[in-house]
């Protein structure tokens, strides 16, 4: 039996007026991987899930990248499966507006029976080193910027870039097209319906470019005072791109390093700290005789960040594609460095007036969980603020970087470093953190026990 009006709660009562052509609404729950899982509801359903929540079982979560159950957790697998209450998620519900049938949206989060966050939840690990900040009197405003490639051709095995064409042409450019304006004019019928969807479903998209790679793009979303719907709406960016991408007969891939010769996709964040009164606490920016002179939280902030980034990259690099990124010369740091206006560093400090002096966190890939990558990224500030941790000494502007003498990063070596870490369990939760490492370990077991094609290319003939 359909609700009453007066039964129906006054944001999907409102979202029902508007919108009478919905027959049904998606819900999106984020696993581990960023990857949204969920199910969809009938209209009539949705004012239920907005009075009492709607059940769905801890798999939803704790699956790997390729939707498998993860053996060995007593979580979603070995305890039978059991179903939690999911809410959604207030102010995500809007319209699907690259769907052929009309549809509609929403976040939901997930919760233990007698209400308490469950502890695999991403969302519910953000808000909980948000509390520190709060009892602090500090607000983090962040902004995420993402980078991602547009791909045609999807039929082969190998996928090719949407590069733009000469105009009047099928013929593509040499080279890169770094920040070309002539390739966003030959997207605009994309990059329009990326911007109306963006406006239709409140997520707070700004500035649009052309990036290094022939058929790389970044979004910038604004700047927000409310960390968790900053990684709401870059959640829903990721799949908004997508969906629009698909409905012009493209695809887009957020995946961290898809071509081998071409620049990889990060997820940069931009992070700074207001105190009660509104003020910036990374701010002034340092006078031109003193350039090292930052004010002690943003120092400290870096210095926090910067100590833990051995332990942070399991979270920033979450997967096997992940650490192909990590090269020199494709603008992707590979060294724990900080300084001023710099695209080569870590911590990026770009420029900007006083009142908006901030760090720019450049490590993490686009492939990532934002909201673990956002936890990590204000855990590790938090501890160097309240540490009061020194950062090495910066690289300032025009300055060369050293390159790291050691191998690359890779996925073993960075889970290791997770499973030592004493920071995760108090941040993150000891429960989630082991969860979380014994996930990434499962799915790099499975990786690595495949025989790729390039096994046969290399060794077949040859051994």
């Amino acid at each position: 039996m359909a609700s009453k009006p007066k039964d129906v709660p006054a944001e999907a009562a409102g979202f029902l007026a508007a919108n009478p052509e919905v027959r049904a609404i998606e819900l999106l729950l984020p696993d581990l991987n960023a990857i949204l899982r969920g199910k969809r509801v009938s209209r009539r359903e949705l004012a239920g899930l907005f009075r009492e929540g709607i059940t769905f079982p801890a798999t939803g979560i704790l699956m790997d990248s390729r939707g498998s159950l993860i053996d060995g957790l007593a979580h979603g697998s070995d305890d039978g499966d059991p179903d939690y209450v999911c809410l959604p998620v207030t102010g995500s519900l809007a319209p699907v507006p690259w769907s052929k049938t009309p549809l509609g949206q929403c976040l939901i989060a997930m919760y233990e029976r007698d209400g308490r966050p469950y502890f695999a939840d991403a969302r519910h690990v953000l808000a909980g080193v948000l509390a520190r900040f709060a009892a602090l009197g500090l607000t983090p405003v962040v902004a995420v910027e993402y980078e991602f490639y547009l791909l045609e051709d999807t039929r082969g095995e190998i996928p090719r870039t949407r590069a733009g064409r000469v105009p009047g042409t099928r013929r593509r450019p040499a080279g890169p097209r770094a920040y070309s304006l002539e390739d966003l004019h030959d997207l605009d019928g994309f990059f329009a319906r990326v911007q109306a969807a963006a406006a239709e479903q409140g997520v707070p998209a700004g500035a649009i470019v052309s990036e290094y790679g022939a058929g790389q793009f970044e979004v910038n979303l604004h700047h927000e005072t409310d960390a968790l719907a900053a990684c709401d709406h870059a959640i829903l960016l990721r799949r908004l791109i997508r969906g629009i991408a698909r409905q012009e007969g493209l695809a887009a891939t957020f995946m961290a390093k898809p071509f081998k010769d071409m620049d990889g996709s990060g997820m940069h964040v931009h992070f700074s700290l207001l105190d009660r009164e509104g003020r910036n606490v990374f701010g002034p920016a340092p006078p031109a005789a003193t350039p090292d002179a930052y004010p002690d939280p943003l120092r400290h902030a870096v210095g926090g960040m910067l100590a833990a980034l051995p332990e942070s990259l399991a979270i920033f690099a979450p997967n096997a594609n992940s650490y192909r990124r990590f090269r020199a010369g494709f603008f992707v740091p590979i060294a724990p460095n900080w300084g001023p206006n710099h695209r080569q560093v870590a911590l990026r400090i770009p420029t900007s007036d006083d009142a908006n002096v901030r760090v720019e966190h450049r490590v993490a890939g686009a492939d990532c969980n934002p909201y673990l990558a956002m936890a990590a990224i204000l855990a590790a500030a938090y501890v160097g603020i309240t540490g009061r941790v020194e950062p090495p000494p910066m690289i300032r502007a025009g300055e060369p970087v050293a390159l790291p003498t050691g191998p690359s990063p890779r996925w073993e070596s960075a889970l290791a470093a997770f499973d030592r870490s004493t920071l995760w369990p108090d941040y993150l939760g000891a429960e989630f953190t082991r969860v979380y490492g014994a996930a990434r370990r499962y799915e790099a077991d499975a990786y690595h026990a495949e025989v790729p094609g390039l096994d046969y290319e290399w060794y077949l003939g040859a051994v």
